[in-house]
């Protein structure tokens, strides 16, 4: 009897230990692509937010509570990105941190929105801010926004009367294509080539001949970086002589690492660079502590967290729907919160403004040739 008594005297405690443990921690369910065709970015994420979160939790914590990450592998399969959310949320996440890949999001966001749990996100398909998702924010500019940053180098800069388009058939892909179509139809530029290839997609030879032959000004390149690498070596392979312009990925980190120096010359439109000044401090950090440089969705991540601070202790409590409410129509200054590293803006839909930029590949390194002003 006695040692019955002292057994459930025992695991009471342990249960309130348990308890009081939970209310000393805020849990963020960081939810990516961390293997399958979407790894490169989905690490890279998580480790921009774990890195986030040591500093957050060096400074104190959120509302005075510890930061605990819970890391949830989507294996880049949107069904289970679901799964994951749902998982996640049910084990006490207070934030989603993630998807990257858009396909993804569009099947896990209504998930977080259901349960009133905000949601960031890095994927950039228009449609993810049309949907009237209240709980759902980008971390960087869907490409509604970016690809039309990208028009007066097309027009202005190159002086383009025709141009190519190659991009990958998923739902980033797609987004992305249809607003660099309707962009170019708006300035009179005629599309002489439109190819579309599929994601994991290995060989890009009939894909650059098709583009070649066109014989095009330059090629609009819209597609995840392991595929954009591919297309670059080939591209090289087969002496394509225009420029390739792409938009958030094609010279990323990852993309030059694999291309090598196939990616020489490769021009894009990004939201976020190491390169950029302001941005380089959060690159050598990152590279301190991981041995490699950050790819955008590092810096993504990294903001996400950190948003994550300066918006919970703005609204002073855990509650999702506050929190929704004060991320619309929000604006955050570097100077005020340096953590953000520019300054940033949340529309009523979710959608994010910044400024951003030009981008390089020279002598295999990523170079900003100009920024452009937040739209």
């Amino acid at each position: 009897m006695y040692r019955k008594q002292m057994l459930a005297m025992t695991t009471a405690l342990m249960a309130t230990i348990g308890v009081a443990n939970a209310e000393d921690v805020i849990k963020l369910g960081m939810v990516s692509e961390l293997s399958g065709a979407g790894a490169p970015s989905g690490t890279n994420w998580r480790d921009g937010v774990k890195l986030a979160a040591e500093e957050i939790n060096a400074q104190g914590g959120i509302l005075g509570k510890k930061v605990q990450i819970d890391e949830y592998d989507t294996q880049t399969d949107p069904q289970v990105s679901r799964a994951l959310v749902t998982k996640a949320i049910d084990e006490g996440a207070a934030v989603i941190l993630g998807t990257i890949y858009s396909g993804s999001t569009m099947v896990n966001m209504l998930v977080a929105q259901q349960n009133g749990i905000p949601q960031f996100v890095g994927s950039e398909a228009p449609s993810i801010t049309q949907k009237g998702n209240g709980f759902v924010f980008r971390t960087s500019a869907g490409s509604q926004k970016g690809i039309p940053a990208l028009v007066p180098y097309f027009t202005d800069t190159l002086k383009a009367e025709k141009v190519a388009v190659a991009w990958v058939n998923n739902e980033f892909g797609k987004g992305g294509h249809d607003v660099f179509v309707a962009e170019m139809k708006k300035a009179g530029v005629e599309i002489v080539a439109d190819v579309a290839s599929e994601q994991g997609q290995a060989d890009y030879a009939a894909d650059v001949a098709k583009l070649k032959q066109a014989n095009p000004d330059a090629v609009f390149v819209y597609m995840n970086q392991e595929e954009s690498a591919r297309f670059l070596v080939e591209a090289r392979k087969q002496t394509v002589a225009v420029p390739l312009i792409g938009e958030v990925t094609l010279n990323d980190q990852k993309v030059i690492d694999l291309a090598g120096p196939a990616a020489e010359g490769a021009i894009a439109h990004v939201g976020l660079t190491i390169e950029a000044p302001e941005i380089k401090p959060l690159g050598d950090k990152f590279q301190a502590k991981y041995g490699r440089k950050p790819i955008q969705d590092a810096i993504k991540g990294y903001i996400a967290t950190w948003t994550t601070k300066y918006v919970a202790e703005e609204v002073g409590k855990i509650d999702g729907e506050a929190f929704a409410d004060k991320m619309h129509g929000l604006c955050l200054k570097a100077a005020d919160h340096p953590n953000i590293l520019l300054d940033t803006c949340w529309d009523e839909h979710g959608e994010v403004s910044r400024p951003s930029f030009m981008v390089q590949v020279k002598d295999g390194k990523a170079v900003v040739i100009g920024k452009v002003a937040a739209n």
